[in-house]
């Protein structure tokens, strides 16, 4: 099986580097329910997958407060959109 593509929206990437310094804890949820993403496809697995309402994407739930908001390109690409904070909070 071949490792999939991530692409980090530039909040993403932001979201998720300041994650290494604010809370290791989260980081390794993020880490594990990205790796779980790539097992298991978008749409099963960790974190209570639901796609969006108003938006192309899917979340999966880091804590009780924060969300992994994501979703697959046509290449298969898994784009990461947020990972901090809830979609509704934005």
């Amino acid at each position: 099986m071949s490792e999939i593509n991530l692409i980090w929206t530039p909040t993403a990437w932001s979201e998720y580097v300041s994650w290494q310094v604010e809370d290791k804890k989260t980081l390794k949820r993020i880490n594990e329910l990205i790796k779980d993403i790539e097992r298991n496809g978008l749409r099963k697995g960790k974190g209570k997958p639901e796609p969006l309402r108003y938006y192309p994407a899917w979340s999966r739930r880091i804590d009780e407060k924060n969300r992994l908001v994501y979703n697959a390109d046509e290449a298969g690409n898994l784009i990461l959109f947020s990972c901090k904070g809830h979609y509704q909070d934005k």
